[in-house]
């Protein structure tokens, strides 16, 4: 597959994969930068077009937590500036900015099965985890998440 074919499958996916997990669109840019050229370097072959994908997704993903890593001492752009750049829908805004808070593991598997549709298993197998693994963040995010909303509407 081309470049240019593969970047148009997949930019946005990852763009919205990194921006979860690094909220901050001029790192999530960077990131896929660096993903669309690690392919072209390492140029692998794939049996198919999902094994494609989990491997920009595994690539991009990991490239992100080495920014995280870096990150640490560097300031981060305010959740508030960056869900009113990408919600566009004032009812999704305060969710948004509500996962955005969660810690990063829970934050990236809620967002790859609720968002992006993938199924535990698959969740697993990107990210390098155990089914049990994601099963546990996801309980642990929705967790977090029921408190947030039970403070809210007691307020």
């Amino acid at each position: 597959m081309s470049l240019e074919k593969t970047a148009a499958d997949y930019s946005d996916l990852l763009y919205k994969i990194c921006i979860v997990m690094l909220r901050s669109e001029q790192d999530a840019q960077d990131v896929i930068q660096e993903t669309f050229c690690k392919y072209l370097e390492k140029n692998p072959s794939f049996t198919d077009t999902e094994h494609e994908k989990a491997w920009l997704v595994k690539v991009a993903a990991n490239r992100c937590k080495d920014l995280l890593r870096f990150r640490l001492r560097h300031p981060q752009v305010s959740i508030d500036t960056l869900a009113d750049s990408l919600i566009t829908n004032p009812d999704q805004h305060e969710t948004f900015i509500e996962l955005l808070e969660l810690p990063l593991k829970q934050r990236t598997v809620i967002y790859l099965y609720y968002v992006e549709g993938y199924q535990v298993k698959e969740i697993a197998e990107l990210l390098g985890i155990s089914i049990w693994a994601v099963k546990k963040r996801m309980q642990r995010g929705r967790e977090q998440l029921r408190v947030l909303w039970k403070e809210e509407w007691c307020r």
